[in-house]
This record gives C-alpha cells, structure tokens and sequence, in this order.
C-alpha cells in the first residue's frame, strides 16, 4: 500500500464539543455544544502551512458565541453563492458566509432532521459561468425540495415518503434516501419512488450515501458500499468491501475515506484497492473541500488529511504496479499540458506492459494501439519477429514473458488486431513525420522513420499470419501500399513454403525476373499449387510493355508447351496487354510460334479494331500462302474435267479459310489491293481478285469473273449495285460494263484455271436483261453503240420506250421549274 495522506491533528483539543464541520478552502467551520446551556457555537478558523514537516498556521478567525440556541446538526458550505446553510432547533437557517450573519431561515422546515444540497455548474456560449443550487430536506415523513433564486429558496414541490429518511444525497434528477432498513430512489420530475435494496443486516449503524459524481453514488450496505447510477442500477460489477462497518463515508477524487471506530480507511472504486489504513480513534464527522482538503472530527479533536504530493504518489504506485491508480492522479495534477500528457503517456506504456506480463493480451495491445509506442517496441515483446540484433537493443521494464503454443498463438491473433489498427492510423495520420514514437523504457531507442515503422508493421504482420492464419497472407502482400521488408519476407515465405505468396511479393517489389524463374521451376513440379502455365500466363499478362523483353523471354517456354493458351498472353483484354507493341509482338511470334501469327492478326483488327494497313495486308497475306499450300491437294481431288468451285465451298481448313479470306476482303477497309493483287495468281484466287479489283476500282476483271467464269447473274448484279456511284468517274459506267462484258467476253488466256482452261461465251439475252433492268444507269448511246448490228429492234423496244418515258419527265419537269423561276422572276421585279 501506498501512503495517499498523512493525518495531522490541527486542532487536538477543544474545550467544547464539536458537533458538526465544514470547510471552503482553508477554513475550518466548526459547530460546538456549550455543555452548560445547550447553545451551539460555530468557530471559524484558517489553517495555513503545515507542508512536509512544517507546523501549520492557524487563526481564529471569528467565535460567534450565540450562532444558535441548539447544538448545530449538520453545517454545509456554498462559496458558488457565498452562503452557509445549516440545520440546529430542527430547522434550516441560511447565513451570509463571510460575517455568518443569519439571512433568514425556511419557516416550512421545521422539524426537519437532515438536508442535502446539489451544485450544478454551467457555461454559456459566452463563456458566462452559472452555479444552480438545489436543496432537499428531510421533515419527518417528507421530503422538500428548493431552489436557490434571488439570494432566497423557493420551493419547488414536496414528496410524501413512508418512513423517516436516515440520510439523503442528490443524483441527477433524483434523490437517494436512506430508511433504516432500505435505500429507495425518487424521481423528482415524475415522483416515480424506486425500491433499491435493504440497508444490511446491521440494523444499528445508519445507512450511508455518498455521492461520487453527478450520476453515481455509493450505497453503505453492513460493510460494503454498492455503486449505483442516478436510475437506481448498479454502474460497476463490484462493490466497494470495508474491513469493518463504516459509519461515515466522504468522497475524495479518486479516494473514498471511511470512518470506522478505531482508524479510518481509504479506498478506490476503479481500480479496487485498499489504499491505506491510519489509525484514528473516535472519529465521527469528515468534511472535504477543494484543493485537496479533508477534515476529520472527533468530538474534541480535528484533525486534517494532507495528502502526499501526487508526483510523490504517483512514483510509489509505479513501483507497486497499481497503473491505474496512477493514472488517475496523473489526470489529476496541475502542470503544463505537454508535460503532463507525457506522464500519462509513460504511465500507459507500463500499464500496457504489465498486462502483457500478465498475459492479458488483448487488453494491452488495445491500449498499445490508443498510445503512440513505437511500434518496434511493442513488437519485441513476441520472440523471432525482429531480428535478433535489433531486439537486443531495445529495453523494457523487465524481461518479457516467454510465449510458447497455445499462449503465443493468442498473443499473436492480439498483436495482428494491434499492427492492422496502427497501419490505418500510419495510412490516416496528416504529417507522420512530425509524430514521434513513446518508449516503453524512457529513453530506449526508437525507429525515427515513418517508413520504417510501416515496415515493420506490415513486415510483422505477415510473420504473424503465417503462423496463425495463412490464408491472410496474400491480401496482405497484394495491397499496393504495402512496406513489407523485401529480404525478411521472401525468407519466411520461403521457410513456410507459400510460394504462391512469394510470387506476388516480387511482383509488388518489381521483382519480375525472379518470380518468373519461380513459376517456371514450379510449373514442372506435380505437388506445386504453381504447377502448369496458368500463372506464369497471368503473371505475364500484366508486365505490360516496360517490361516487354521479360515477356517475350519467358512467354517462349509457355507457347513451346501450350501454343493456344500461351497466345492469350498477347490477346488479355486489359491495358498492360494492349500496351504491347504489336509490330514486335507479331515479329516475335513469327519467330516463337508461327502458327499464331493469323489468330493473333485476327484478335488486333476483330476485336482491337485495329486499322493499320500493314497488318490488315499481312493477315490477307497470311491467308493467301496458307490456301495456296492447301489449293493443290484440293484440286487432285475434283473430277476430270471440274476446273474449280465456288471459293469457300471446299471442305474442311481449306473452304474455312477461304471464307474467312472473302469475308474479310469485302469488309476490311483497310488494306491496300494495288499491293496485294501481284501476289494473287490470274490463274487462281478469282473470286479474292475480284473483291480486290472492285476495291481499287478496277471493275472489268471482277464482272468478267462473275458473268463469264462463275456464270452467277446475281452475284454480277449485286456487285454493280456495291460500287454504283454516279459522281465517281470510276464507277458510273459500272452496269455498262457488266452489259459490256456479256456482249463482248474477254480473252479465254483470262480465265486459265490451274487445271483447265475456261472459254467464256457471249450473252446477249443477259446484256439486253441487265440494259432493261438499269436502263437508268446506262449511257443510252453508249449501249446502243455496243449493240450488234443484226439485233432486231424489238428486242430493245421495252428498253426504249422506258428510256424516252424518264426522258419525257426530265424535260416536263424542267418546263415546269422554267415556269416557276419565270413567275417568281417577275413578281420580284413587280415588288422592286
């Protein structure tokens, strides 16, 4: 136990019998019973000094020899109001404090057997303070409340009780009452009365409350004080246990006093302590006032409870581990906010310690994590999180607990709570590097860089997941901002064998080289969670083109294993894959794996819509060399005498492609036909040919192939209708020359397929169809130019007739626009 007070007796012997006390700074009020008549004496003193071993200086300051016919029953101080109010002859008087001059006395009081007062202080927004007093007082089976107005009481209400209240004391917006047997709780805005519990078993000592705060209160119950708030319930799960029944209680902060018949005793409620006994005999009446002052009344003598300096108390409570005792006085002392928020800090830091020697581990990492310890330290206390060079610097009040199974596992689920809650605080802090960390140990070295801190923070959590819950790990390593150290890391994953773990944190670290030698020794491994191409792919996809030769160096092993799934390395939908350059992706494939370079061509301009022209040549290149090595197999199987088919229409690879090659050709409009057609043989590739001619605007050789070769009238016709335009010199002639061409076929060496020669064959009846159907479209005098001599006229009668019809409309139609440009002509000049 510590030493909190030291009782000096400043008043030892009386001549007269003390009665009743009160104190308001450094006065003594003392209320006394002159032994001959009966009459009270109230004496004031002032009690100066009496520091450490000094005497103390007192004075009596006044002696009012008739302050009241009757001994005085209860005397209380309000300096707030500068009055005394006191109860003698049964009823309450109310005196001016500095002359104890009588004001006047409560008419409605008499009879009265005890009172209690309330202070309630306030402050405006101005700053303006208020203290609002209230009284209550017990008159036999009554209670009746006051409040102070004007420099007078007016009453408020009065409550009827069913007994005799013993003892009174205000709680919030209730009254506590004590009756010989049981406590009960009044509200005083709704009159509710509420049974609490009963006085004890001793039925002859009073029943004691104490207030201890604006909401809480100490019930004396035989020889313990219950705790209960202004409801009624019970605020702590404990109760305060006397030694001996008490018979008066006085509250202290953070000290409860008790008398007892030989000796007093102190005590606390949070933290639960017997904190000191001193002996003292006979003492009956207490009293405290501000600044530390406590007065304790025998029926001769006075005695003060001068507290020890909190400096003082504080030091020998942290010799005693009592932490939180200490901690309390540490809020309590009056010093320089900065010096005093560093005591308080340091007090914590031991506390916290302490609970970690007692293995309570939540509750010190909790508190580790409101402080500001340096993270290290707090760390050091958990064996093989730091390196050993770095723990053996740091200093702690003793050695820390050893941890071994179950208790280092909970210690370590704790410290992860702890590390994830500092982590937040680091990522929220505005200017960490301003903060600096506590110690533990004042003066023990701490880690002065934020990034160190994060670092170890983050380096320690993964050790502690790895050894309590693994599957955290990769979360962990996958946060962007992670610090974990690189070394330290990679050591650990290593010795727990979380090679999956492994990879991500070279990645994080930049480390690309390393986490793909990783997954390639991994990839041929049967038990490895890395086996097979699949990561190395994901891995790769997301290099992006910064790290373009890593990708193609390791991308080769990939596609010599699986061609297909490796091309997805090249053709991922996400911005680092697109970032590629293609022109050296398509070089690189063309070397690695040919075979891929048509699907990757395919995926950049279907998928990516990419238009460049180089690529859309090189992938109808592509096409071309690979029907042409089909083309010759194909052709040894057609009857004799079948020259060709339908492009498209073969089977298997060699039609599929040729599909793909037509479809491409009519859509693409991207690629360069005056380049390609020199590529694609006369004799072969007519339909390709003839997509590309119309393309460059070259429309006699694909009409030919479509009228003569393939001998397919409506393919012709939809050709024409594709490339008609009538502003294009080009192509406004397109249906003459598809009516041309029927009339007039081109030469047979035109039309040398690989295998058979193909004659074309004059076709007037199309020609005559093609000039009935678009006689629109076609210069009149060219066609019958082109027409044979020996063609009867009948057979362009439907031809003619449609021609001067339209004819005979365009000239109305201009007759009636002159008309209308004339009329409008001269109503303008009408108007002018």
């Amino acid at each position: 136990m510590h030493i909190a007070y030291e009782a000096k007796a400043v008043l030892p012997n009386l001549p007269l019998q003390i009665e009743a006390i009160a104190c308001h700074g450094n006065h003594v009020l003392v209320g006394t019973k002159d032994s001959r008549d009966g009459s009270a004496k109230l004496l004031d003193y002032t009690i100066k000094g009496g520091g450490g071993n000094r005497e103390y200086e007192i004075d009596v300051n006044k002696s009012l020899k008739s302050f009241s016919r009757k001994p005085v029953q209860q005397l209380v101080c309000v300096p707030e109001h500068q009055i005394l109010i006191s109860l003698s002859d049964n009823i309450i008087h109310v005196h001016e404090m500095s002359h104890f001059t009588e004001m006047f006395s409560i008419a409605k009081t008499k009879g009265a057997s005890l009172f209690a007062t309330d202070i309630h202080k306030t402050s405006s927004a101005s700053g303006l303070v208020t203290y609002h007093l209230k009284l209550c007082v017990a008159v036999k089976r009554k209670i009746q409340l006051f409040d102070w107005r004007s420099r007078s009481f007016t009453e408020i209400t009065e409550l009827g009780v069913a007994d005799v209240p013993r003892s009174l004391a205000w709680c919030g917006h209730s009254i506590c009452v004590g009756f010989k047997r049981d406590y009960f709780l009044i509200n005083i805005t709704t009159g509710e009365l509420k049974e609490l519990f009963t006085t004890g078993n001793t039925s002859q000592i009073e029943p004691t409350i104490t207030k201890l705060s604006e909401d809480l209160m100490a019930l004396g119950r035989d020889n313990m004080s219950i705790i209960v708030d202004s409801e009624g319930e019970p605020a702590k799960k404990y109760a305060l246990r006397w030694s001996d029944v008490p018979t008066v209680l006085e509250h202290d902060q953070p000290y409860i006093i008790a008398l007892m018949p030989k000796y007093i005793e102190i005590r606390t409620v949070d933290p639960r302590l017997l904190v000191q006994t001193i002996e003292l005999k006979d003492a009956k009446y207490i009293t405290s006032g501000s600044s530390g002052h406590v007065y304790i009344a025998s029926q001769e003598c006075i005695w003060k409870l001068e507290p020890v300096p909190i400096h003082n108390q504080i030091k020998e409570l942290l010799k005693d581990k009592q932490f939180e005792l200490a901690l309390h006085l540490a809020n309590m002392t009056e010093e320089v906010e900065a010096d005093k928020q560093m005591r308080i800090q340091h007090i914590q830091n031991l506390y916290a310690f302490e609970l970690f020697q007692q293995e309570r581990f939540d509750d010190s990492m909790k508190l580790f994590a409101r402080l500001s310890t340096d993270p290290a330290q707090v760390v050091g206390l958990f064996p093989d999180l730091l390196p050993g060079d770095y723990r053996s610097k740091l200093e702690y009040p003793s050695k820390p607990t050893e941890l071994k199974g179950a208790n280092l596992e909970k210690g370590l689920t704790a410290l992860i709570e702890y590390l994830t809650q500092k982590r937040l605080d680091l990522l929220n802090e505005s200017s960490p590097e301003t903060s600096r960390p506590s110690s533990i140990v004042e003066g023990s070295i701490t880690t002065t860089s934020v990034k160190q801190r994060a670092q170890i923070i983050d380096t320690t959590l993964l050790k502690c997941y790895l050894q309590t819950n693994d599957a955290l790990v990769a979360s962990l390593l996958r946060l962007k901002d992670n610090k974990c150290h690189f070394e330290e890391s990679e050591r650990d994953l290593r010795i727990h064998s979380k090679y999956s773990e492994l990879v991500i944190l070279y990645s994080n670290k930049g480390k690309h080289k390393e986490a793909l030698d990783l997954l390639l020794r991994q990839s041929q491994k049967v038990s490895s969670p890395l086996r097979g191409i699949e990561r190395t792919v994901q891995y790769l996809q997301k290099l992006g083109a910064k790290h373009s030769d890593l990708v193609f160096e390791y991308a080769t092993w990939v596609l010599s294993a699986h061609p297909e799934d490796g091309l997805k390395i090249f053709t991922e939908n996400n911005p680092e894959v697109d970032s590629l350059d293609r022109r050296r992706v398509l070089e690189y494939l063309s070397r690695a794996s040919s075979g891929l370079v048509i699907p990757y061509l395919e995926h950049i301009i279907l998928n990516c819509g990419d238009t460049t022209e180089t690529f859309h040549n090189q992938l109808i290149q592509m096409y071309r060399e690979k029907i042409e090595k089909l083309m010759p197999e194909f052709v040894e199987t057609l009857p004799e005498g079948q020259s060709f088919t339908r492009a498209g229409s073969e089977p298997g690879e060699l039609g599929a492609l040729r599909k793909k090659l037509l479809g491409f050709l009519e859509t693409s409009k991207h690629y360069a036909p005056g380049k390609l057609l020199a590529f694609f043989p006369k004799n072969a590739f007519f339909e390709e040919r003839a997509l590309m001619c119309g393309r460059a605007g070259r429309h006699e050789e694909p009409l030919a192939i479509y009228a003569h070769l393939l001998k397919n009238a409506s393919l012709a016709e939809a050709y024409c209708e594709r490339h008609y335009d009538p502003s294009e010199e080009n192509s406004k002639d397109v249906y003459f020359q598809l009516f041309q061409t029927y009339l007039d076929p081109p030469d047979s060496q035109s039309f040398r397929s690989q295998s058979h020669l193909v004659e074309p064959e004059k076709n007037v009846g199309e020609a005559l169809n093609i000039l009935e159907k678009h006689f629109d479209k076609i210069d009149t005098a060219k066609a019958f130019g082109s027409l044979p001599g020996d063609i009867k006229v009948d057979t362009v009668q439907n031809f003619l007739r449609k021609v001067l019809e339209i004819k005979a409309k365009q000239r109305r139609a201009a007759q009636v626009s002159k008309s209308l440009f004339y009329a409008e002509n001269l109503q303008v000049r009408l108007l002018l």
